[in-house]
C-alpha cells in the first residue's frame, strides 16, 4: 500500500536528535578568527574609542577676542581594540584654557570596579587648532603603575551662554601598558 501524498511521514526521536544535532554543528562553524594570545607583561597596547561628555566653562576676557577659561567635563569613553585597558570608563576633566595659547588639564577614568587611570592632557586647544594629547601617569587597583599615551580632537557640540557645554573626542586613539598595582597606588 502506497502512502497518501498528503499525508506527512512519521517522525521518531532519532530524527528530531539528528536534525538538532545538524542545526547545532551548523551553528558552530569554524570562527572567523583565532582568538589572539594576551600581550606580555610591560607591552605597549593600542586602543581607539569614543568619548563624550557634557559640563561647564567660567570665562575671563584677556584682551581682544582672547580669553581664559576653566573648563569641568564628565561623560563617558567607550574603547575598542584587543589593547583596551576596559571597555568603558566614567571620565573626568578639568582643564585650563587660553584662546591663543592653548590648555592644559588633568583627567580621571573611572571602571565599573571604582579602579581610575590618571592622565594629564595638554594642547593647542584653540579654534583653529585643538589637538590634544594625552600622558597617562598612573592609577589605582589594576592600573597602578600604568603608563602611555593618547590623543583626540575635541569638538564642542553644545555651548550655550550659560556656560553649558556638550562635546565629544575625535580620532581617540592611544596606547597603553599595564604596570602592576602595588600598595602604594591603591585607594
Amino acid at each position: 500500500m502506497k502512502p497518501h501524498p498528503l499525508r506527512r511521514a512519521q517522525r521518531t526521536p532519532g530524527h528530531a536528535f539528528i536534525g538538532g544535532l545538524a542545526f547545532v554543528l551548523a551553528a558552530c562553524g569554524p570562527a572567523n578568527e583565532p582568538p589572539k594570545p594576551a600581550p606580555a607583561s610591560g607591552e605597549f597596547r593600542e586602543f581607539a574609542g569614543t568619548w563624550n561628555a557634557a559640563g561647564s566653562r567660567r570665562s575671563i576676557p584677556l584682551g581682544g577676542e582672547r580669553k581664559g577659561s576653566i573648563i569641568d567635563l564628565r561623560g563617558t569613553m567607550l574603547l575598542a581594540g584587543d589593547g583596551r585597558p576596559a571597555v568603558g570608563f566614567r571620565s573626568d576633566v578639568i582643564a585650563l584654557v587660553d584662546s591663543e595659547t592653548g590648555m592644559v588639564g588633568r583627567s580621571v577614568w573611572t571602571d565599573e570596579n571604582g579602579d581610575q587611570v590618571f592622565s594629564e592632557i595638554n594642547g593647542e586647544g584653540t579654534k583653529e587648532h585643538n589637538h590634544i594629547s594625552g600622558t597617562i601617569l598612573g592609577g589605582t587597583g589594576r592600573y597602578g603603575g600604568t603608563t602611555g599615551a593618547y590623543e583626540f580632537s575635541w569638538q564642542f557640540l553644545i555651548e550655550s551662554e550659560d556656560g553649558s557645554l556638550q562635546g565629544s573626542a575625535k580620532g581617540l586613539k592611544g596606547r597603553i601598558r599595564q604596570g602592576h598595582a602595588s600598595a602604594g597606588n591603591s585607594q
